[in-house]
C-alpha cells in the first residue's frame, strides 16, 4: 500500500499558534508506526504570502519524509516559488508531479493572483494532459489542488470554490487511472464524489469552518478551538483510495497507545 498524508491550510502568520500546531502534526506523522510515503500540503501555506511566513513554513515542515506543496488563495506564487521551491521568482502557475511508488501525484495550481476563488489555467490543463500521457498505463493517479470543484454546502467556501469545474470533470471522467481528487480550502473534513471519483477535502491545521447548518451569513466565523486535523490517504494494490481523518492532540504523548 501507499500512504499519503495531507496537511492543509496551515496559514503561517509569524505567530506561535499556527506554527506550533503544524509542528505537532509533523511530529505525529514522524512517530507513526507506518510513516507516510509523502506529505502533501494543499494550499494556504501562509496567511498573506509574506516571504517571512514562507521561511517560517519551511522550518516547520522540515522532515525526512518527502513534502510536496501547492499554493492556495492566501499564497503568493513568487515568494512560494523562491523560498519553498528554491526556484526563480515567477507568477506562472506552480504545477508539479511526483512519483510515489507506482502512484503519480499531480499537484495543480488553482490559485488566481489577487482573487479568493480558484481556476485552472489553460496551461495547467495542458501540463496535466502531459503528465497523464507520461504516467504508466497500469498505475494509479491522484490529483491534488486547493479549491474544491464541487458544492460543499459551505456559506463561505461555495462562493470561492473552483470555477468551471466541468472542465476538470472531463479530464477525470476520461481517465480510469485517476483514483481520486483531494483539496483543501474548506477548513473542514468532507467527502463527496466528482466525475464519478472520490473528492476528499482535508481539514485545516489552523481552524474549522462550519457548514450552512452552522453558520448564518454574514457571520463568517472560524472555530479556533479544535485540535489540528489532517487526512491520511491509503492507495491499495487494487488502486482503491481509502481516507482516514485524524485530529492531533496538542497535549500529551504523540502516537497511539496500545490497548
Amino acid at each position: 500500500m501507499i500512504l499519503v498524508a495531507q496537511v492543509s491550510d496551515t496559514h503561517f502568520d509569524l505567530g506561535t499558534r499556527n506554527a506550533e500546531r503544524v509542528e505537532r502534526v509533523m511530529a505525529y506523522l514522524a512517530d507513526l508506526r507506518r510513516r507516510p510515503d509523502a506529505i502533501l500540503v494543499t494550499g494556504d501555506i501562509t496567511d498573506s504570502g509574506k516571504p517571512e511566513q514562507y521561511a517560517e513554513a519551511r522550518g516547520a515542515l522540515d522532515t525526512d519524509i518527502p513534502v510536496y506543496a501547492l499554493p492556495g488563495n492566501h499564497d503568493d506564487r513568487a515568494a512560494f516559488r523562491t523560498i519553498l521551491l528554491g526556484e526563480s521568482a515567477s507568477t506562472a502557475p506552480i504545477n508539479h508531479a511526483h512519483r510515489i511508488g507506482n502512484l503519480t501525484v499531480a499537484l495543480l495550481d488553482s490559485s488566481v493572483p489577487g482573487e479568493s476563488g480558484g481556476r485552472l489555467a489553460e496551461e495547467t490543463y495542458g501540463w496535466l494532459r502531459g503528465v497523464l500521457a507520461a504516467a504508466p498505463a497500469d498505475a494509479p493517479v491522484l490529483l491534488a489542488l486547493h479549491h474544491p470543484p464541487a458544492h460543499l454546502f459551505s456559506p463561505v467556501i461555495d462562493e470561492i470554490s473552483l470555477a468551471e469545474p466541468e472542465k476538470l470533470a472531463e479530464v477525470v471522467a476520461a481517465d480510469k487511472r485517476i483514483v481520486g481528487v483531494i483539496t483543501g480550502h474548506a477548513h473542514s473534513a468532507a467527502t463527496t464524489t466528482f466525475a464519478g471519483r472520490p473528492l476528499l477535502i482535508s481539514p485545516s491545521t489552523a481552524s474549522v469552518l462550519g457548514g450552512e447548518w452552522e453558520l448564518e451569513l454574514p457571520h463568517r466565523v472560524m472555530d479556533y478551538a479544535p485540535d489540528p486535523a489532517i487526512a491520511l490517504h491509503v492507495i491499495d494494490e487494487n488502486h482503491r483510495i481509502t481516507t482516514h481523518f485524524r485530529s492531533v492532540a496538542m497535549g500529551g504523548r504523540i502516537g497511539v497507545q496500545p490497548h
